[in-house]
């Protein structure tokens, strides 16, 4: 083992018989403890998660190794080979582009993640529907919401995440148990003379763009009878 990742999940198993999500962030620097799991699961090595009490009293999860004969090593074992399964088959879904933002993005920028986050509801079967791709600021996006939102921090209810907007952008009723809803809009190619054409009309007004285009919409919506 020589990705630096899965081997600090390891040799620290191997040393102190456990490793809590606590601890890869605090000594190892990874914010994101069970991508670092992850990584070790996918290079055929089977952990087995359970809840410790964190130094701050709360209940967190913590890894040790699982049984040994569930593992399974082939050339396709390790991130590369299982992100790449189930990245291609979401791209072969869905297109070559990010699940929140909706651009087109190039296949090597785009990250998996999970659609419901580990804290809440833990590993997922390695099932394509359970994971989206994201571009980084999207996955940025959805990383600090989740962090914030009190189901990730107390009430762990699967069926909370699922009814949000970062699992579904396309179906939901809040974004991190907050009602609230957002449209992310995308100008390419002939279509930035647009919004160009629309900052300019804001400054003038002395106005946010965002604050502008709700202000035009309802405008439509007004003058069509619908409101």
């Amino acid at each position: 083992m020589t990705a630096k990742r899965p081997k600090a999940v390891i040799d620290h198993i191997l040393q102190y018989g456990f490793v809590t999500t606590e601890e890869l962030k605090q000594r190892y620097g990874y914010n994101h403890p069970p991508r670092a799991a992850r990584d070790v699961r996918e290079h055929g090595i089977p952990l087995e998660t359970f809840r410790v009490t964190g130094t701050d009293g709360r209940r967190i999860a913590a890894y040790r190794f699982g049984d040994i004969s569930k593992a399974k090593f082939s050339r396709l074992s390790g991130r590369t080979g299982l992100s790449k399964q189930i990245k291609d088959e979401l791209i072969n879904r869905y297109g070559c582009k990010c699940f929140i933002y909706l651009e087109k993005v190039d296949k090597r920028e785009l990250q998996i993640d999970h659609r419901v986050p580990f804290e809440v509801d833990g590993e997922p079967e390695l099932n394509p529907e359970n994971f989206t791709l994201l571009c980084s600021s999207a996955n940025r996006a959805k990383s600090w919401s989740c962090e914030h939102c009190e189901n990730w921090k107390t009430i762990k209810n699967k069926s909370i995440c699922l009814s949000c907007y970062w699992a579904y952008p396309e179906n939901y009723t809040h974004i991190a148990m907050q009602q609230v809803r957002r449209i992310d809009l995308l100008w390419q190619g002939d279509e930035v003379e647009i919004y160009e054409r629309l900052k300019q009309q804001a400054d003038r007004l002395d106005k946010e763009i965002s604050e502008l285009i709700k202000k035009i919409i309802e405008r439509e919506i007004r003058r069509n009878g619908d409101g």
